[in-house]
């Protein structure tokens, strides 16, 4: 196993869990790769003393702020009196020597600070200026998110660093653009910024702000209650501060006559990368994960091989993580083996895989509660309980007690064994749409 041990930057390892046996006839292989960054130089750091960083090092960031001023941000005062105080905390936890920009969202994209179509480099200076400018900030006109996305994307980039990081907030529906436009937005800064979105009441639409946030690799939520807002946006900032690797991408390499099936991330969170494949070679393809800190993700990768004979093996995918150089060639940072053996033993081969089990569980989990809200949303009684009591089942049996605490608020579990539930007759609209919002978010492996 390659590890990428620079100093100050993370070393990556990659663990493969698989079983890797067959039955005569079996071809379909699967394998969690657990991807894993640890030791970056500077990472503890951000959250303890976001101003300092290691000796004789420059930080190599910039992040921008997008923060919604639509005339439905003082409906009531608090969402925009919260979103001011929200965007000061996140300023206080931006590195001295990170480069920053301000940005007010309406149908239009403004500049709030530094202005000019530049990005200001914090210090205590710069961080007071910013905040002074965000007293200036008041709500009125539509909203039109593309726009915002663009003009983040035109300040980032004029910083030359490596990691470039947006934060979105949004109380509203994008009304004031067609969805092709926002989808085209998404298009063009994909892959030259990651962006975190936040939808702060209940008037937003949850589709909008989990997709701006798949498409960009960042993280979505619900902040239901504005108060809530300081808190959540001092720890995207501090998150975003300990990012210390740029456009990891997974790399997949397969023999001859292997099929990719699909690759998703599973944990954090569930995540379709499949789609996201660019061409890196012969038999090979790069998936994007984004900006990377001390942490540890997992990625369910399935392959069909060909039909081999009792007794052969063969390597079914080789697993790697790469950087982009300079040059345009990509650094190994490290890798792992997928591997196909077939056997008489019926044992080993009907075995599966506890890890391959679990995400396969929590996987299902997202779909059919996303599958479950969208019957109930239709009127579909009998699918969404359905639905809806295979979720908590599955909730109940991963661990995952974040996700059935959220399900005790959709429905009335009379068995969370068996799955069988009743729909609550009043849903709180915030239960709701935090349920859809966070359905995605899974549990490691019980050890």
């Amino acid at each position: 196993m390659a590890n990428f041990s620079k100093s100050n930057v993370p070393q990556f390892s990659v663990d493969v869990y698989q079983n890797e046996y067959l039955p005569e006839g079996g071809r379909e292989v699967n394998a969690i790769a657990t991807v894993t960054s640890t030791g970056g130089g500077t990472v503890g750091s951000a959250v303890s003393a976001p101003h300092l960083y290691s000796a004789g090092q420059t930080p190599d960031a910039a992040v921008a702020i997008m923060v919604d001023c639509s005339g439905s941000m003082d409906y009531p005062p608090t969402k925009m009196r919260g979103a001011r105080d929200a965007t000061s905390a996140a300023i206080d936890a931006v590195r001295d020597g990170v480069h920053f920009a301000v940005i007010g969202g309406t149908h239009v994209a403004k500049e709030v600070y530094p202005g000019d179509g530049r990005l200001a480099v914090a210090d205590a200076r710069t961080r007071g200026e910013a905040k002074q400018a965000l007293r200036k900030l008041s709500a009125g006109g539509g909203t039109a998110i593309g726009t915002w996305l663009r003009l983040a994307d035109r300040l980032l980039a004029s910083a030359d660093v490596s990691i470039r990081h947006g934060i979105l907030l949004t109380d509203g529906r994008n009304e004031h653009e067609s969805p092709g436009d926002l989808k085209a937005a998404l298009d063009s800064c994909a892959g030259r910024f990651t962006c975190d979105a936040r939808g702060v009441g209940t008037d937003w639409e949850v589709k909008e702000v989990t997709g701006i946030a798949s498409a960009l690799l960042g993280t979505a939520d619900i902040v239901a209650d504005p108060s809530g807002l300081s808190a959540d946006f001092t720890q995207m900032m501090e998150a975003a501060m300990g990012k210390e690797v740029a456009d990891v991408s997974l790399r997949l390499w397969t023999p001859m006559g292997v099929e990719i099936k699909f690759v998703k991330q599973v944990a954090p969170t569930v995540e379709e990368l499949t789609d996201r494949r660019t061409e890196a070679g012969p038999r090979a393809g790069d998936y994007p994960t984004g900006s990377w800190g001390d942490e540890s993700r997992d990625y369910h990768i399935c392959v069909e091989v060909p039909n081999a004979e009792l007794g052969q093996e063969m390597l079914a995918a080789r697993v790697s993580l790469i950087v982009p150089q300079p040059d345009g060639s990509a650094q190994t940072l490290s890798q792992g083996l997928v591997r196909a053996v077939w056997t008489d033993d019926m044992a080993a081969s009907t075995s599966i895989n506890p890890q391959v089990a679990h995400y396969t569980g929590q996987a299902e989990l997202a779909q059919v509660i996303q599958q479950g809200l969208d019957a109930r949303k239709s009127g579909d009684v009998d699918g969404a309980t359905a639905k809806l009591g295979r979720a908590v089942q599955l909730a109940s049996a991963s661990g995952n007690t974040d996700t059935a605490k959220l399900l005790s608020k959709v429905v009335d579990v009379v068995d969370a064994v068996a799955g069988t539930v009743r729909l609550k007759a009043r849903v709180a609209e915030a239960d709701e749409m935090t349920l859809e919002t966070r359905s995605t978010k899974t549990v490691r492996v019980k050890k």
